[in-house]
Protein backbone atom coordinates (compact mmCIF):
# COMPACT_ATOMS: atom_id res chain seq x y z
CA UNK A 1 0.00 0.00 0.00
CA UNK A 2 2.84 2.50 0.93
CA UNK A 3 4.17 2.04 -2.53
CA UNK A 4 2.24 4.79 -5.21
CA UNK A 5 2.61 2.73 -8.18
CA UNK A 6 0.87 0.07 -7.00
CA UNK A 7 -1.96 2.42 -6.21
CA UNK A 8 -5.73 1.61 -7.88
CA UNK A 9 -6.29 4.02 -10.45
CA UNK A 10 -9.65 5.00 -8.83
CA UNK A 11 -6.56 5.96 -6.04
CA UNK A 12 -5.07 8.90 -8.97
CA UNK A 13 -8.68 10.11 -11.01
CA UNK A 14 -12.18 11.04 -9.98
CA UNK A 15 -14.39 10.30 -12.75
CA UNK A 16 -17.34 13.07 -14.26
CA UNK A 17 -19.61 12.11 -16.57
CA UNK A 18 -22.17 13.93 -18.88
CA UNK A 19 -21.51 16.16 -21.60
CA UNK A 20 -21.66 19.60 -19.97
CA UNK A 21 -19.22 18.25 -17.15
CA UNK A 22 -17.17 17.06 -19.67
CA UNK A 23 -16.47 19.89 -21.60
CA UNK A 24 -16.24 22.29 -18.46
CA UNK A 25 -13.29 19.90 -16.97
CA UNK A 26 -11.77 20.26 -20.77
CA UNK A 27 -12.39 23.82 -20.49
CA UNK A 28 -10.33 24.13 -16.94
CA UNK A 29 -6.79 25.08 -17.59
CA UNK A 30 -6.22 23.91 -13.77
CA UNK A 31 -7.20 20.37 -14.25
CA UNK A 32 -5.49 17.84 -15.80
CA UNK A 33 -7.61 15.33 -18.10
CA UNK A 34 -5.84 11.70 -18.30
CA UNK A 35 -8.64 10.21 -20.90
CA UNK A 36 -11.85 10.74 -22.55
CA UNK A 37 -14.30 8.04 -22.59
CA UNK A 38 -16.73 8.24 -25.37
CA UNK A 39 -19.61 5.78 -25.93
CA UNK A 40 -19.93 4.13 -29.93
CA UNK A 41 -23.00 4.80 -29.95
CA UNK A 42 -22.76 8.77 -29.22
CA UNK A 43 -22.82 10.83 -32.72
CA UNK A 44 -23.75 14.02 -33.91
CA UNK A 45 -22.84 17.64 -32.70
CA UNK A 46 -22.27 17.21 -29.40
CA UNK A 47 -19.80 13.96 -29.92
CA UNK A 48 -17.97 15.93 -32.49
CA UNK A 49 -17.81 19.13 -29.73
CA UNK A 50 -16.06 16.74 -27.01
CA UNK A 51 -13.66 15.43 -29.45
CA UNK A 52 -12.68 19.12 -30.43
CA UNK A 53 -12.60 20.16 -26.49
CA UNK A 54 -10.45 17.28 -26.39
CA UNK A 55 -8.15 17.40 -28.96
CA UNK A 56 -7.65 20.84 -28.65
CA UNK A 57 -6.52 20.11 -24.94
CA UNK A 58 -4.52 17.43 -25.82
CA UNK A 59 -6.56 14.72 -24.24
CA UNK A 60 -6.93 11.08 -26.02
CA UNK A 61 -10.44 10.02 -26.43
CA UNK A 62 -11.07 6.25 -26.24
CA UNK A 63 -14.41 4.87 -27.38
CA UNK A 64 -16.19 1.73 -25.61
CA UNK A 65 -19.80 0.57 -25.46
CA UNK A 66 -22.50 2.63 -24.24
CA UNK A 67 -22.67 -0.34 -21.26
CA UNK A 68 -19.26 -0.17 -20.57
CA UNK A 69 -19.80 3.69 -20.56
CA UNK A 70 -22.56 3.04 -18.45
CA UNK A 71 -20.34 0.65 -15.50
CA UNK A 72 -17.05 3.25 -15.86
CA UNK A 73 -20.44 6.65 -14.95
CA UNK A 74 -21.63 4.10 -12.17
CA UNK A 75 -24.92 5.82 -13.64
CA UNK A 76 -27.69 4.32 -15.51
CA UNK A 77 -29.25 8.07 -16.79
CA UNK A 78 -27.24 10.92 -17.01
CA UNK A 79 -23.47 9.82 -18.50
CA UNK A 80 -25.05 10.95 -21.92
CA UNK A 81 -22.07 8.33 -23.33
CA UNK A 82 -19.39 10.34 -22.61
CA UNK A 83 -16.96 10.43 -19.15
CA UNK A 84 -14.09 11.87 -18.59
CA UNK A 85 -11.19 10.67 -15.85
CA UNK A 86 -9.38 13.80 -14.00
CA UNK A 87 -6.07 13.64 -12.19
CA UNK A 88 -6.43 14.54 -8.90
CA UNK A 89 -3.11 16.21 -7.59
CA UNK A 90 -3.30 16.02 -3.95
CA UNK A 91 -4.88 12.18 -3.58
CA UNK A 92 -2.63 9.96 -2.60
CA UNK A 93 -2.23 6.39 -0.15
CA UNK A 94 -2.94 7.54 3.57
CA UNK A 95 0.17 5.41 4.22
CA UNK A 96 2.54 7.57 2.24
CA UNK A 97 1.29 10.98 3.75
CA UNK A 98 2.23 9.49 6.91
CA UNK A 99 5.76 8.45 6.21
CA UNK A 100 6.20 12.04 4.69
CA UNK A 101 9.13 14.31 6.48
CA UNK A 102 6.16 16.29 7.49
CA UNK A 103 3.33 13.98 7.59
CA UNK A 104 -0.37 16.01 7.64
CA UNK A 105 -1.28 17.74 11.42
CA UNK A 106 -5.03 17.53 11.23
CA UNK A 107 -6.95 14.46 9.57
CA UNK A 108 -10.24 13.84 8.98
CA UNK A 109 -11.61 10.36 8.66
CA UNK A 110 -14.64 9.16 7.51
CA UNK A 111 -16.04 5.82 8.57
CA UNK A 112 -19.26 4.43 7.41
CA UNK A 113 -20.75 7.65 5.39
CA UNK A 114 -22.51 6.36 2.60
CA UNK A 115 -24.59 9.23 1.06
CA UNK A 116 -22.61 10.67 -1.63
CA UNK A 117 -23.65 14.35 -0.90
CA UNK A 118 -22.21 14.67 2.45
CA UNK A 119 -18.89 13.04 1.50
CA UNK A 120 -18.54 15.82 -1.27
CA UNK A 121 -19.33 18.57 1.08
CA UNK A 122 -17.13 17.87 3.40
CA UNK A 123 -14.63 17.36 1.34
CA UNK A 124 -15.13 20.94 0.07
CA UNK A 125 -15.35 22.48 3.40
CA UNK A 126 -12.09 20.20 4.22
CA UNK A 127 -10.14 22.26 1.54
CA UNK A 128 -12.12 25.60 2.52
CA UNK A 129 -10.23 24.87 5.84
CA UNK A 130 -7.07 23.83 4.85
CA UNK A 131 -6.93 20.96 6.77
CA UNK A 132 -4.40 18.65 5.84
CA UNK A 133 -6.23 15.74 4.70
CA UNK A 134 -9.76 13.70 4.71
CA UNK A 135 -9.60 10.09 4.72
CA UNK A 136 -11.76 8.19 2.44
CA UNK A 137 -11.53 4.72 2.89
CA UNK A 138 -12.30 2.54 -0.33
CA UNK A 139 -14.95 0.34 1.72
CA UNK A 140 -17.62 1.25 4.10
CA UNK A 141 -17.54 5.05 2.44
CA UNK A 142 -19.42 6.54 -0.76
CA UNK A 143 -17.39 5.80 -3.53
CA UNK A 144 -15.69 9.13 -5.05
CA UNK A 145 -18.01 9.10 -7.98
CA UNK A 146 -19.00 12.08 -10.15
CA UNK A 147 -22.06 12.55 -7.34
CA UNK A 148 -19.28 13.38 -4.79
CA UNK A 149 -17.70 15.63 -6.92
CA UNK A 150 -21.22 17.40 -7.76
CA UNK A 151 -21.74 17.50 -4.23
CA UNK A 152 -18.84 19.34 -3.44
CA UNK A 153 -18.71 21.87 -6.21
CA UNK A 154 -15.48 20.80 -8.13
CA UNK A 155 -13.42 21.19 -4.96
CA UNK A 156 -13.27 17.44 -4.70
CA UNK A 157 -10.83 17.61 -7.78
CA UNK A 158 -8.48 19.55 -5.54
CA UNK A 159 -9.24 17.93 -1.90
CA UNK A 160 -6.50 16.89 0.09
CA UNK A 161 -7.84 12.84 -0.22
CA UNK A 162 -5.93 10.01 1.27
CA UNK A 163 -6.89 6.73 0.68
CA UNK A 164 -6.73 3.20 2.36
CA UNK A 165 -9.00 0.34 2.75
CA UNK A 166 -10.37 0.37 5.50
CA UNK A 167 -11.46 3.02 8.67
CA UNK A 168 -10.58 0.59 10.81
CA UNK A 169 -6.59 0.26 8.88
CA UNK A 170 -6.87 3.89 9.13
CA UNK A 171 -7.40 4.32 12.51
CA UNK A 172 -4.92 1.90 13.28
CA UNK A 173 -1.79 3.53 10.78
CA UNK A 174 -2.36 6.81 12.68
CA UNK A 175 -2.66 5.08 16.26
CA UNK A 176 0.87 3.75 15.04
CA UNK A 177 2.08 7.19 13.85
CA UNK A 178 1.17 8.44 17.65
CA UNK A 179 -2.10 10.40 16.48
CA UNK A 180 -4.71 11.26 18.97
CA UNK A 181 -7.71 9.78 17.30
CA UNK A 182 -10.90 11.49 18.35
CA UNK A 183 -14.27 10.35 17.63
CA UNK A 184 -17.43 12.64 17.26
CA UNK A 185 -20.74 11.64 19.64
CA UNK A 186 -23.16 13.59 20.78
CA UNK A 187 -22.74 12.21 24.91
CA UNK A 188 -19.37 13.10 24.85
CA UNK A 189 -18.70 15.26 27.73
CA UNK A 190 -15.58 16.93 26.28
CA UNK A 191 -16.67 19.40 23.37
CA UNK A 192 -14.65 20.39 20.19
CA UNK A 193 -14.50 23.66 21.36
CA UNK A 194 -12.70 22.62 25.10
CA UNK A 195 -10.65 19.37 24.36
CA UNK A 196 -6.95 19.82 24.32
CA UNK A 197 -4.99 18.71 21.25
CA UNK A 198 -1.79 17.12 20.57
CA UNK A 199 0.23 18.11 17.70
CA UNK A 200 -1.52 15.62 15.36
CA UNK A 201 -4.95 14.47 15.62
CA UNK A 202 -7.57 12.30 13.69
CA UNK A 203 -11.07 12.85 13.82
CA UNK A 204 -13.21 10.31 12.87
CA UNK A 205 -17.05 11.34 11.35
CA UNK A 206 -19.37 8.38 11.67
CA UNK A 207 -22.02 6.99 9.53
CA UNK A 208 -25.00 8.89 9.11
CA UNK A 209 -27.37 6.55 11.20
CA UNK A 210 -25.09 3.97 13.30
CA UNK A 211 -22.49 6.48 14.03
CA UNK A 212 -18.72 6.03 14.69
CA UNK A 213 -18.67 2.15 14.44
CA UNK A 214 -17.32 -0.40 16.47
CA UNK A 215 -13.87 -1.28 15.07
CA UNK A 216 -13.21 1.93 14.94
CA UNK A 217 -14.50 3.03 18.36
CA UNK A 218 -12.29 0.77 20.40
CA UNK A 219 -8.87 2.93 18.51
CA UNK A 220 -10.47 6.33 19.97
CA UNK A 221 -8.56 8.41 22.40
CA UNK A 222 -11.23 10.73 23.36
CA UNK A 223 -14.89 11.15 22.53
CA UNK A 224 -15.89 14.52 21.46
CA UNK A 225 -19.46 16.44 21.11
CA UNK A 226 -20.69 19.72 19.46
CA UNK A 227 -22.87 21.47 22.14
CA UNK A 228 -26.60 22.00 20.68
CA UNK A 229 -28.47 24.08 23.45
CA UNK A 230 -31.26 24.46 20.78
CA UNK A 231 -33.79 21.08 20.12
CA UNK A 232 -32.56 19.15 18.36
CA UNK A 233 -30.17 15.24 18.75
CA UNK A 234 -27.91 15.86 16.22
CA UNK A 235 -26.39 17.34 13.11
CA UNK A 236 -26.02 16.51 10.18
CA UNK A 237 -22.52 15.15 9.46
CA UNK A 238 -21.43 17.51 6.93
CA UNK A 239 -22.81 20.45 8.90
CA UNK A 240 -20.50 18.33 11.97
CA UNK A 241 -17.71 18.29 9.85
CA UNK A 242 -17.88 22.17 9.13
CA UNK A 243 -17.85 23.21 12.78
CA UNK A 244 -15.44 20.80 13.58
CA UNK A 245 -12.97 22.27 10.78
CA UNK A 246 -13.91 25.63 11.47
CA UNK A 247 -12.91 25.40 14.85
CA UNK A 248 -9.52 23.84 14.00
CA UNK A 249 -9.35 27.29 12.16
CA UNK A 250 -9.57 29.71 14.84
CA UNK A 251 -7.21 27.62 17.01
CA UNK A 252 -4.79 27.58 14.16
CA UNK A 253 -5.41 31.44 14.35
Amino acid sequence: MGDESTISPKDRFLTVYGRKPVLEALADAGLRVDKVILADTARGPGAAEIQRAAKAAGVPVQRASEHRVKVLAGNGKQDQGVLADVVAPRMRALSAALADRRPPSRVLLLDGITTPANVGMILRTATAAGLDGVIVPRRGVAALDPMVVKASAGVAFRAPVLRCGSAREAAELLSEAGYGVYALGASARTTVFDVDLPQRAAFVLGGETAGVGPEVGELVTEWLSIPMPGDAESLNVSAAAAVLAFELVRRAR
